[in-house]
């Protein structure tokens, strides 16, 4: 029971129950606009509802919850519903400015700022209320992009690879897009030339421009009010031109809008890079493709990669959205830098990968006897590298390229449980190796004679991983300078 609450008598508190949880601050303006309305006095309504005009002041100042008895005799007295009484909408702009200045002066930042509280009278202007409710909401929006710590990135990041397991890495919707498309067009197969991919460009209503001073932010720029699509001149610092071009019209084609947040972008990253991938790997002929390969044991990622005309590292994405859905294989797929961290991965086989308290695999060295690493070191760096390892988890096959970027030596591997290594080239192998991590003793302690040989006579200089420390850059777009993508649309527009 409380004094003030809904909690008075059963009926009372059979409604609280039954009610969604009441906005005070918004109900109290509503009150005050239903008095004024009516051309009513504070102490004319307390009379009339049989409550203190104290008491009744400090409702309409959301200040006190009142009774639902108290709130049907005012709806009585202001000859309105009470559902009406209740409504969430303020009644005028100056009330949802006042409702927003209250709240605001309730909530946690302001108070952490130390400043006075503002009253609100009749004489505070309407443009004095838009000049403090704007510059809060732009110190909100400031603060929360500040927030966008790596710590938060590996979070959405960890969020969308579970949801990616729970599919198999598999979305149908995006596969039907791709496959409605290519229809569209006449694609009857083959490597996805630049000519098809402009014609795919021209059905959807788009223009393509290559220049040579495309913001320095961006990959590829489109203009939606005059229907282009901006592209750099050659390969764009290794990126397949056609990947990149696909993206763009993935994001018109999926319908995206301008991501909320950080998960929000980078769910239609992922979103973009899968719909380009089923455009230049056709669901129907690829499948088909692995399906011949499976039945003579021979599947392999480097043939895939061949027969699209694609990158190891598109060939390798594409096998994991096809590979468990279509041919029934678990596996799992990591790209790991020369040092030993891992930039991206993506399991369903039960692999264990190294993970921070959030559960994100980003950023961790992975152990130094996995094929991922194991492959720097082979002198053959022409062909597939396969090898075994048992890990606590079971034992594992993995095949293993690498390949140069802008970022540096990759590598990039495929693995998969033992029991379906007979469906691959390379089963034949006799690489192998032990990992024991997680234990510490596997890999990430030195050994003990060379610890007690060195162990405090050591100084190393580290290169950071500041991509992976830094703060994420602010904007709906991180790491895009919006100004300089709106002046380069401009002066475009005006050739």
């Amino acid at each position: 029971m409380t004094v003030d609450g809904w909690y008075r008598d059963p009926a009372d508190r059979r409604a609280r129950e039954d009610a969604p949880d009441l906005d005070v601050i918004s109900l109290g303006r509503r009150v005050r606009h239903l008095r004024k309305r009516r051309g009513l006095t504070l102490d004319q309504v307390s009379s009339a509802v049989g409550t203190a005009p104290s008491q009744l002041s400090l409702i309409e100042n959301g200040k006190r919850e009142p009774r639902l008895s108290l709130l049907r005799a005012l709806a009585s007295t202001f000859d309105v519903a009470l559902d009406d009484l209740l409504g969430a909408e303020p009644p005028t702009r100056r009330a949802a400015l006042e409702i927003a200045l209250e709240k605001a002066q309730r909530g946690p930042l302001y108070q952490s700022l130390g400043l006075p509280t503002i009253r609100v009278g009749p004489r505070t202007s309407t443009e004095v209320l838009e000049a403090i409710v704007g510059l809060q909401g732009a110190l909100e929006r400031q603060l929360e992009e500040q927030i966008a710590t790596p710590e938060e990135a590996r979070r959405a990041n960890t969020e969308l690879r579970a949801e990616m397991r729970r599919r198999d890495n598999y979305f149908p919707a995006i596969e039907q897009e791709a496959t409605a498309l290519l229809g569209a067009i006449g694609y009857t197969g083959g490597p996805l030339s630049q000519h098809v991919i402009a014609d795919i460009a021209r059905h959807l209503d788009f223009t393509l421009h290559h220049v040579g001073n495309l913001p320095h932010s961006t990959r590829s720029v489109t203009d939606l009010k005059h229907r282009r699509i901006y592209l750099p001149r050659g390969n764009g610092e290794g990126h397949d031109p056609r990947s990149v071009l696909l993206q763009a019209l993935g994001h018109h084609v999926l319908g995206h809008g301008t991501p909320g947040d950080y998960g929000e972008f980078l769910r239609q990253r992922v979103e973009t890079n899968y719909f380009a991938a089923a455009l230049l790997l056709p669901e129907e002929t690829t499948v088909a493709f692995l399906q011949r390969a499976k039945a003579v044991r021979e599947l392999a990622v480097e043939d895939i990669r061949d027969a699209f005309a694609v990158s190891y590292e598109t060939a390798a994405h594409r096998f994991t959205n096809l590979a468990t859905h279509h041919l029934g294989i678990p596996l799992h797929f990591q790209k790991v830098h020369r040092s030993g961290i891992i930039y991206k991965a993506y399991e369903n086989d039960g692999v264990s990968f190294p993970a921070d308290h959030t559960g994100a695999i980003e950023g961790q060295p992975v152990c130094r006897y996995w094929t991922s690493r194991e492959v720097f070191d082979v002198p053959d760096q022409f062909s597939a590298f396969n090898q075994y390892t048992d890990t606590p988890a079971g034992t594992y096959w993995c095949t293993a390229r690498t390949e140069h970027s802008a970022g540096g030596l990759f590598s990039l591997s495929i693995g998969l449980p033992y029991a379906h290594v007979k469906w691959f080239r390379g089963r034949e192998t006799t690489a192998r190796s032990v990992s024991r991590c997680p234990d510490p003793d596997c890999c990430r302690r030195p050994p003990g004679e060379l610890a007690d040989a060195w162990a405090g006579l050591a100084w190393p200089s580290a290169r950071a991983h500041s991509h992976l420390m830094a703060a994420l850059p602010p904007g709906a777009f991180p790491g895009v300078d919006e100004t300089e993508v709106y002046e380069f649309l401009q002066a475009q527009a005006e050739r």
